[in-house]
């Protein structure tokens, strides 16, 4: 770089610029799955009809998945649960509840890890595969649905999952149910975003997801919204 700098006369700090675009895009790329960057994911729908989809990521959770799909049956909704396989040992009955209750179940990986991103081609996949037996022996389905921690992707995680025959899901509302905001303003900012096809991102483990939830199922059935799975929507496969 140096050599360039001397040879065009161009300053070192100018140099520096497109390294510095080019890892931003990078960044935003990997951190912002909506972008597209390094696998194509799905994030919503654009029905001719109200259908919306609700998803929810880090179960099966022993205290507070019981309390979704039991608000979720009241309303008469279906959803899809996005699990880490690690959570499944113990809880094997949610699984099978969630199944039976028309709800789909999607691969979220095993661990959950801030350091997976850091995994090759084979600790994404092994990651995968996990969790993806342990939900076969209990349901008996191969799954096709993956949202990646966090939502973040990377080139390895893109093969992994283009590899083991994947389509990787996203979502077009991110509720933010695990902040410390309320369940007032967190309620507030998802239906002022909902619209026909959207993919809606909640987490089955804590009080506040269970208050929004109930306001936003009003909300649908107000507003004339059918509550649909994430394979519904997208008119894509769940399982093999």
């Amino acid at each position: 770089m140096g050599l360039l700098a001397a040879f065009f006369g161009i300053s070192l700090g100018w140099l520096g610029v497109p390294v510095i675009v080019y890892l931003a895009l990078v960044t935003y790329g990997s951190v912002i799955i909506q972008s597209n960057f390094h696998v194509q994911a799905h994030c919503h729908a654009n029905p001719s009809e109200k259908v919306i989809a609700l998803s929810f990521d880090d179960g099966p959770n022993r205290e507070y998945t019981p309390q979704v799909l039991s608000i979720l049956a009241q309303y008469g909704a279906t959803a899809t649960f996005f699990v880490i396989g690690k959570n499944i040992q113990g809880n094997e009955s949610l699984l099978q509840q969630i199944d039976s209750g028309g709800h789909s179940i999607g691969n979220h990986s095993y661990t959950h890890s801030f350091f997976m991103d850091f995994n090759g081609l084979q600790g994404f996949k092994d990651e995968l595969n996990q969790t993806a037996e342990s939900v076969f022996n209990i349901i008996g389905k191969r799954m096709r649905l993956f949202r990646p921690p966090y939502g973040v992707t990377t080139p390895k995680l893109a093969q992994a999952s283009k590899a083991l025959n994947y389509s990787v899901i996203g979502w077009s509302i991110r509720s933010f149910d695990t902040t410390a905001a309320s369940a007032q303003f967190i309620t507030r900012r998802v239906q002022t975003q909902i619209k026909p096809g959207a993919i809606i991102l909640f987490h089955d483990r804590s009080d506040k997801t269970l208050q929004v939830l109930k306001q936003t199922l009003n909300f649908a059935k107000q507003n004339g919204y059918k509550i649909v799975t994430v394979e519904q929507l997208l008119k894509i496969k769940a399982y093999e």
